[in-house]
């Protein structure tokens, strides 16, 4: 049936057949049809992300090595900057940088192996004695018994993997063998050609997307560099605090707990409580409660001034973020790929935040500018 006014077919339904699909999302309410969207939107998000985490998971040695080496890359960039004001080539600026990482790494671990090589044989046995004591206080103050407490604990341990496996342990080692060696020779790529390797990309990229691409690109930069130096002070500070402490509380295995402490920070929140109850521990079983109570207070304290002193005033705000996303982000890194993932999941989200904001301000930025009408010429 054609009108005659337009010469247009308009969608009419003849009596006993069914409305055109159009008609039909029409007529349903507003907020259905918000909320059909919305489902499917996140429907596709989440269908997204699970395939993602599939593909990290098959490729996790080689996205840990590659997060790895970005994360170094951003901690060395300054020393690599000096090297080249003093007009050292680019390979071997970036070789001195990579072999002075490498010296700190050695020279801190036969320092601390040294001194507390003999400790290290009583960290087990200590931490033994102040689970024990934990033991007793919950079986004695809480209503649950020993079988009850033996049943829970192996109902933990099964839920993270079990007992020792020879052939995953040895698979797991030439993983981490072959993913460090990795990250050194990508290091050493990156320091020397890493921004000749950017600015082919923006050379490749026409109009406005070279404008956002180049933007946000230095903004994640950045962000990433501020979040890897702000991250190794804070958490040396974390260590010279706590270990100080333990020191003079007169706790044993103090050099090696600051150890723990300093690797700890690394990993946000979690990390630094999973250090401060190892030193609880070990002091609970080395000097009695009323020491493991002033450790407690200690740790407390640090991670206090650390949270609401030192952090806000060493990391910037645009590396921020939420401690609910920190969380979910570390829960998240932790399932995909263990201790490694939990290292290397906060800065990636703290990039990933950053670079998509950039990109939004600049298309708001882009939409009013189109949006401001140009000044009239004078006449």
């Amino acid at each position: 049936m054609v009108d005659d006014r337009d010469g247009s077919t308009p969608e009419v339904t003849t009596a006993g057949t069914r409305p055109a699909p159009r008609q039909a999302w029409a007529a349903l309410p507003w907020l259905v049809r918000t909320a059909v969207v919305w489902s499917a939107c996140v429907i596709v998000v989440v269908v997204g992300l699970h395939l993602l985490g599939k593909v990290a998971v098959l490729l996790a040695p080689l996205a840990i090595a590659l997060a790895v080496t970005l994360f170094l890359t951003a901690l060395l960039d300054p020393v690599l900057l000096r090297l080249r004001r003093l007009r050292v080539p680019p390979a071997p600026a970036a070789l001195l940088t990579i072999l002075l990482l490498l010296g700190i790494l050695v020279g801190a671990g036969v320092l601390v192996w040294n001194l507390t090589a003999a400790q290290f044989s009583e960290l087990s046995q200590q931490l033994g004695e102040g689970l024990q004591r934990s033991r007793d206080f919950v079986t004695s103050t809480l209503p649950i018994s020993d079988a009850q407490l033996d049943k829970l604990i192996q109902q933990v341990r099964d839920g993270m993997g079990g007992g020792f496996d020879p052939v995953g342990g040895a698979r797991t080692a030439a993983e981490v063998a072959g993913s460090t060696l990795l990250a050194l020779v990508l290091l050493f790529f990156l320091l020397k050609d890493g921004r000749s390797m950017w600015r082919w990309v923006l050379r490749r990229l026409t109009g406005p997307n070279r404008e956002v691409t180049a933007e946000a690109g230095r903004v994640g930069w950045r962000t990433l560099g501020s979040y890897s130096r702000g991250t190794m002070i804070i958490a040396a500070i974390d260590a010279i605090g706590i270990g100080l402490a333990l020191v003079l509380l007169g706790v044993p295995l103090a050099l090696p707990l600051a150890l723990i402490t300093f690797l700890g920070g690394f990993v946000p929140i979690i990390g630094a409580t999973v250090a401060g109850t190892v030193a609880v521990l070990v002091a609970l079983a080395a000097k009695g409660p009323t020491t493991a109570l002033l450790v407690l207070a200690a740790v407390i304290a640090v991670q206090q001034i650390e949270g609401n002193l030192l952090e806000p005033l060493i990391m910037k705000r645009q590396v921020q973020l939420h401690p609910v996303v920190i969380l979910v982000a570390v829960t998240a890194g932790t399932l995909i790929a263990g201790i490694a993932g939990a290292f290397v999941s906060v800065p990636i989200a703290a990039v990933t935040y950053r670079v998509v904001d950039t990109v939004q301000r600049h298309r708001e930025r882009a939409a009013a500018a189109r949006a401001t009408p140009p000044p009239s010429a004078p006449a």
